[in-house]
């Protein structure tokens, strides 16, 4: 390949893009090889592991759409509120074969947040989990449904067996286009509330296949699945990756190290996706030396870097191609992949290459100008993957989209000759905690609410676990008379996500701010980094 001479990568284009939906890759797997088992429930008790073979899946999965059918019309909104289990993989099929839009949440939202997430997004269903982890959801929901008019269908996992049974085998099924609408994903931008990524069938679907083939999985790979399903990482890349091309996937309701070991083990794994985080408790873990995990062959990690060092341990360590990804919930998810023979120095320090079937451009983000290789700029991207925008917001999707389609991410990046990038910084601020998005506005606009707080600023600092922590610098309204930490925690956990709340809180008498009077975060970090905070 010859060497760029500007920051632009034309797209790939020697893989097809296929005209494909959710639920069509599933009918051509299940035609393709019926008796191959497809989906494995990785409960920490092993007498309680079901297992579908892909006719099996498929069948179930229609069932559950015909019941879907008897209640929402094509393109209704239906909200899935749960952690990681086999019924939330059966509505994922279940809603592309209905032509229902999936809403996707994170079990951990507290009221105020999942208020949001439902009525922004107008859904007039919800599945939701009871409780997980000690959030009461139930109780949650309960709450905020008198405030939410167009929520007509609430199902409990509890009663999805009944719910189920209400389909009717004569429900004919609807036509369903791959530019149909298929998910609504939450990612919050830099100031406001989160805004909601309207995915396509046809983006989803090929970006999990063409992540499957970069990453090298098959039909005859068993795939082991501790990501969250709310999240692009989980319900695309694992679920349409690696089912779509007929591998064996095994579902973790949650991360454990030990039951990762065990049934990576058990079941021959032979690739597995997992923030950074994940793969130093699994490595660390007193299991590791005990466990045969030698079937492994890849291992993909994404949501944070991955310094060199790292890189090498685990590929050393686990014996595997590692493979770092780039992308973003707008992207379908997966703008970038690094390739098995990268080096480890070009899949911690660069993004990797693109995807086929994608463009990416660095611009001067005053001029919009493409820049010469080497030069910082913000990374653009086109083609297939983009969404077709945030949810009722066109005015948000008019700042992130362009009139030409290509999609402003918000990194900083640089551009080498091969097309290989690496981050610099980020126009949106972002912190990103063990591979969870964390946007500052959002608990700088709660604690704002607080009245002992007179001003805030949450940043991310660096932590050797984490990759980030969430700090929040506070001036208080009246020194004299402070709000304690554990006051403010507290009142950032009866309205926020655990991952959102900050860890550390810092007093200051005022900010380092710029010319036009807008805090400098940079400097507070650098600050702190020199110990100018306690």
């Amino acid at each position: 390949m010859a060497a760029l001479t500007e920051s632009y990568q034309p797209a790939d284009t020697s893989e097809p893009i296929l005209e494909t939906t959710v639920g069509s890759v599933l009918r051509d797997v299940a035609e393709r090889m019926p008796d191959k088992v497809a989906l494995i429930a990785g409960s920490p008790d092993p007498s309680e592991r079901k297992q579908w073979t892909y006719a099996e899946l498929l069948a179930d999965s229609e069932r559950v759409a015909r019941a879907l059918c008897e209640r929402f019309d094509k393109g209704d909104r239906l909200a899935v509120y749960s952690a990681n289990c086999p019924e939330w993989i059966l509505l994922e099929f279940a809603a592309g074969l209905a032509g229902v839009v999936l809403v996707t949440v994170n079990p951990a939202l507290q009221p105020q947040e999942l208020h949001y997430v439902l009525s922004q997004s107008r859904s007039s269903g919800i599945v939701y989990q009871p409780a997980f982890r000690g959030n009461p959801m139930e109780a949650h929901l309960e709450s905020v449904l008198p405030d939410l008019p167009e929520m007509k269908h609430v199902i409990s996992l509890a009663d999805f067996d009944a719910f189920v049974a209400e389909g009717s085998d004569d429900t004919a099924l609807p036509d369903v286009d791959p530019m149909d609408p298929v998910q609504i994903q939450y990612t919050s931008g830099t100031t406001g509330f989160p805004k909601g990524a309207y995915l396509h069938h046809r983006g989803i679907s090929n970006n999990g296949r063409l992540f499957a083939d970069r990453l090298q999985v098959d039909q005859d790979s068993v795939y082991v699945n501790p990501m969250p399903l709310f999240h692009t990482g989980g319900c695309v890349l694992a679920v349409m990756g690696a089912m779509q091309v007929g591998a064996t996937m095994v579902l973790m309701e949650m991360f454990d190290p030990a039951l990762m070991l065990e049934l990576c083990e058990t079941y021959s794994a032979t690739h597995m996706l997992g923030v950074p985080t994940m793969l130093i408790a699994t490595m660390e873990h007193p299991d590791f030396d005990s466990r045969d995990i030698s079937s492994l062959k890849a291992v993909c990690s994404g949501g944070s870097t991955v310094p060199a060092d790292l890189v090498r341990k685990i590929e050393d360590k686990l014996g595997v191609f590692f493979s770092i990804i780039y992308g973003q919930t707008e992207a379908s998810p997966t703008i970038t992949l690094a390739k098995e023979d990268d080096t480890p120095e070009d899949k911690a320090l660069t993004l990797g290459p693109v995807l086929p079937q994608t463009e990416i451009k660095v611009i001067d983000p005053e001029s919009g100008e493409t820049v010469p290789i080497g030069e910082p700029g913000e990374l653009c991207t086109r083609g297939y993957l983009v969404m077709l925008g945030y949810f009722d917001m066109p005015e948000k999707t008019a700042e992130t989209i362009d009139k030409d389609g290509w999609l402003h991410t918000g990194d900083l990046v640089t551009m080498d000759e091969r097309g290989y990038t690496r981050i610099t910084g980020r126009l949106k601020d972002m912190i990103i905690r063990g591979g969870e998005n964390i946007y500052p506005r959002e608990i700088e606009e709660l604690l704002f609410g607080h009245p002992k707080v007179a001003d805030v600023a949450v940043v991310g600092l660096p932590d050797e676990k984490w990759g980030e922590t969430v700090g929040a610098f506070i001036r208080d309204a009246d020194p004299d008379n402070p709000a304690t930490d554990a006051e403010l925690h507290q009142y950032c956990r009866d309205n926020l996500a655990p991952h959102k709340t900050p860890k550390s809180w810092f007093r200051v008498d005022d900010f380092p701010l710029t010319g036009s009077g807008k805090v400098q975060k940079f400097a507070i970090r650098e600050n702190w980094e020199k110990g100018l905070y306690s």
